[in-house]
C-alpha cells in the first residue's frame, strides 16, 4: 500500500509540472523564499514544483527508489518521513538558503537518503545496513550535491533535506538492549 502512496505522489508532481507548464511557470514563485516571511508558503509546497520537466525527471527516479527503500518500512515511515523532512529540511532551507525560489522534490531524495543511511547505522540490523550499503554504493554521489557547486542547483535544500532524514531516523530507531 505505501508503494502505492509513493506512485501517486510521483503522479501529483508531474501533473502539478504539467499545468505549471501550460500556465507559464505560475507555480515556480511558490517555492521556498529565504528569509522572506510570504516564502514561508513554499516550505509545504516546494517538494511538489519544478523548475522544468528535466528537474522533475532528474528526481523522479531517485524518488521512487530511495523513496520505494523507504516506502518497505510501512505507510506510516513513508509518510513521516515526507512530512518530516518537507517541514524542518525546507525550514533549514528557509534560514540559510541563498537568494532566488528553492523548489523540487530532490529535498525528499536528499532525506531519504540521509534516512536509509543513518537507519543503517542507528538500527545496525542486517537489514538495514544492507540497505545503507546498497544506497551508498549506488547514490552515494548524491554527497557531491550538498556541497556549493552549481549555482542553479539549491545545495542547501540538499543539505537540509539530508539532515532532515538523518535526524528522522535517529528520532525513529530501534532501541537496542544493553550489552
Amino acid at each position: 500500500m505505501s508503494i502505492v502512496l509513493l506512485l501517486g505522489f510521483v503522479a501529483l508532481i508531474w501533473v502539478l509540472e504539467v499545468f505549471d507548464w501550460s500556465t507559464g511557470n505560475s507555480l515556480d514563485q511558490f517555492g521556498i523564499v529565504p528569509r522572506q516571511v510570504d516564502g514561508l508558503i513554499g516550505i509545504p509546497l516546494a517538494p511538489l514544483l519544478h523548475a522544468g520537466f528535466a528537474h522533475l525527471l532528474s528526481n523522479t527516479l531517485p524518488l521512487l527508489i530511495l523513496g520505494g527503500f523507504v516506502a518497505f518500512r510501512g505507510k506510516a515511515v513513508l509518510i513521516g518521513l515526507i512530512v518530516f523532512v518537507t517541514i524542518f529540511g525546507g525550514f533549514g532551507t528557509w534560514i540559510i538558503g541563498s537568494t532566488g525560489v528553492h523548489l523540487g522534490a530532490s529535498i525528499l531524495v536528499f532525506g531519504f537518503f540521509g534516512y536509509l543511511v543513518a537507519r543503517g547505522w542507528y538500527d545496525r540490523s542486517f537489514i538495514s545496513i544492507v540497505v545503507a550499503i546498497v544506497v551508498l554504493l549506488f547514490y552515494g554521489g548524491l554527497i557531491f550535491g550538498v556541497l556549493p557547486l552549481r549555482a542553479f542547483v539549491s545545495w542547501e535544500g540538499h543539505l537540509m533535506g539530508m539532515l532532515a532524514g538523518v535526524v528522522y531516523a535517529r528520532i525513529n530507531r530501534k532501541k537496542r538492549e544493553p550489552a
